[in-house]
């Protein structure tokens, strides 16, 4: 149905709200791609059973099949039949115009990443859209989210060991951050810290004492993208240091897609899909679980 411009600027303003307990009470809060409706359903039973606030996010592929008023609508309907904290984040939306979209939807968090759409973006195009958005989402009260360079890696399992040297090389340093967030008036900034998106064959290593000297230097929100494949005592920490949002999504693409390979083996002449899923949702929901227990964000949600 969508929802009015009056209901949009009261969700925006609780995310608001839930960003700034997240730096008062020491949590983080996980933002959990879903690629479809059952992965949205394991996020619901986790944040329900955990009492945690979540966010669920969309790239532009799940945007492409699911629709950005669809994902309004299941997710408003959702969090009303569980009862939970729930907010969607626009992630990685590659042009303006994109991520103008997702603020009319309605969405209470919006990525806009210049640099995700076109690697040779210069600074000034990056500065530019940046600030264009944080101007747009004014209207709604939309967190605005960014960084000033191209995030690597990719959502997926990869064989590839992790270069460091070369992920070093990317790394934000606390000026570069000042100047980006002071530059652009962003609410939220994504930093570049060891995070990477995807999984690779050895767990990833989070520079906290960066981090922490990022936190001393800007007083916006900070997100880690490329939280899948990180030994879960980083984030307990990221989030003591004062990290409010963690992106989720390989870890729980690798559990759906292996749990329902294995449950189809198990079941060669059932084709009724929907009787399939309760064990993927389980697994999905595990991971989900799990991570909320290391951002500390259990028991946290305000209804």
């Amino acid at each position: 149905m969508g929802l009015t411009i009056r209901e949009i600027r009261d969700n925006c303003i609780k995310a608001r709200h839930l960003m700034q307990r997240s730096r008062q009470q020491k949590f983080a809060v996980g933002a959990f791609n879903i690629d479809n409706q059952e992965t949205l359903i394991a996020v619901c039973r986790a944040a329900h059973e955990k009492q945690s606030p979540v966010l669920v996010e969309v790239s532009h592929g799940e945007v492409e099949a699911m629709g950005l008023d669809n994902i309004r609508d299941l997710v408003d309907n959702y969090r009303a039949e569980y009862g939970i904290e729930m907010y969607i984040n626009l992630d990685h939306s590659p042009t303006v115009e994109d991520a103008k979209r997702g603020i009319d939807a309605g969405f209470e968090f919006i990525h806009i990443d210049i640099s995700h759409g076109n690697h040779e973006a210069t600074d000034e195009e990056i500065i530019k859209g940046t600030q264009e958005i944080v101007e747009y989402a004014q209207f709604t009260g939309a967190l605005v989210k960014s960084e000033p360079h191209y995030f690597g890696g990719g959502s997926k399992l990869s064989m590839e060991k992790i270069d460091y040297e070369e992920v070093k090389k990317t790394f934000s340093t606390p000026e570069g951050a000042l100047d980006f967030v002071t530059v652009t008036g962003i609410d939220t900034f994504a930093a570049a810290i060891g995070n990477l998106h995807g999984h690779y064959p050895v767990p990833k290593v989070l520079d906290l004492e960066l981090l922490q000297r990022i936190r001393d230097k800007i007083r916006c929100n900070i997100s880690l993208h490329g939280g899948s494949g990180t030994p879960l005592h980083y984030f307990e920490e990221a989030a003591k240091i004062g990290v409010s949002k963690i992106n989720i999504n390989t870890d729980m693409r690798i559990v759906f897609r292996e749990t329902l390979e294995k449950v189809l083996k198990d079941n060669p002449d059932e084709y009724a899909v929907v009787k399939l899923m309760p064990e993927v949702y389980q697994a999905v929901q595990k991971v989900v679980e799990e991570k909320i227990d290391a951002f500390g964000s259990a028991g946290r949600a305000v209804l």
